[in-house]
């Protein structure tokens, strides 16, 4: 697979960090570069739930079928929502550049106005769907725009973690993605994030991240479900559950399919 040199938001629930032996010194951005190293698969299809929560448990389910294809170092990937009927035929497309200070590019099809509207780097931290991810979370970051503190080692329900803080060097950076820092936390055994907790930008609120279900996929590591909320002190303001199933790699996806006249086609 090929070396990336920024990282992914992903949703961070999705994320994986190499790890070495505790003999070594290692440094935050060192295990940030690991990660970039690993195998996320090539050629991706899955079918996605996207359960939206609201303050009273209210519950908004939507169906989703996902495309992820590498071009060279980039990676471009494709949504099309499917259910229910006010957000069936949406679609959003993500150009997901490797090169350092080049703006990944993003766009969402909206059937009922029949409009594509290209998403700028301002509007990069609104919410994707009415979801607790923001748009930022739905592609890659440069792994410059941030410092990284390795901050300690501990157990999560039984497992080794390490506990690294991530924090962007600028304030746009912050204003971009909607974070003004994060605590990420990584299992040692399988490399994944498997919780975190970021601060929103000039807000209260914090969001909370949660992977409820891994598995292992054609040797890739998958998080089947994960769950944000987003709180204000102690209050849950609302909270997004994302499942994968039918996760398959190594699928025929054509490049022509990762465009903006496709975008608007539907499937």
């Amino acid at each position: 697979m090929k070396v990336l040199k920024k990282i992914s938001p992903m949703l961070m629930v999705f994320l994986a960090f190499g790890f070495a032996s505790p003999a070594l010194a290692i440094t935050g951005l060192e295990i940030m570069e690991r990660v970039n190293a690993r195998d996320d698969g090539d050629k991706q299809t899955a079918d996605m739930e996207m359960i939206l929560i609201d303050k009273k448990g209210n519950k908004r389910i939507r169906k989703i079928r996902s495309y992820t294809k590498d071009f060279g170092k980039d990676t471009h990937s494709v949504m099309f929502f499917l259910e229910p009927a006010d957000v069936k035929d949406t679609g959003f497309l993500t150009f997901d550049y490797d090169e350092n200070g080049k703006d990944d590019d993003q766009w969402l099809y909206l059937p009922a106005l029949r409009k594509t509207k290209r998403i700028a780097g301002g509007d990069k931290n609104g919410s994707f769907m009415g979801s607790d991810f923001n748009y930022s979370d739905m592609s890659k970051r440069d792994i410059g725009d941030f410092d990284y503190k390795l901050m300690k080692e501990l157990e999560i329900d039984g497992a080794k973690v390490w506990q690294v803080e991530v924090v962007p060097k600028t304030d746009d950076t912050a204003k971009e993605t909607g974070y003004s820092k994060s605590i990420v936390f990584v299992r040692q055994d399988n490399d994944v994030v498997i919780r975190s907790v970021s601060w929103v930008y000039k807000s209260k609120r914090l969001k909370y991240r949660k992977v409820n279900a891994l598995e292992k996929i054609d040797g890739i590591w998958i998080a089947t479900e994960a769950q944000m909320v987003t709180k204000e002190g102690k209050a849950k303001v609302h909270s997004t559950i994302l499942r994968n199933s039918d996760v398959k790699f190594n699928q025929d996806l054509d490049d022509a399919f990762f465009t903006v006249r496709q975008l608007e086609k539907g499937m």
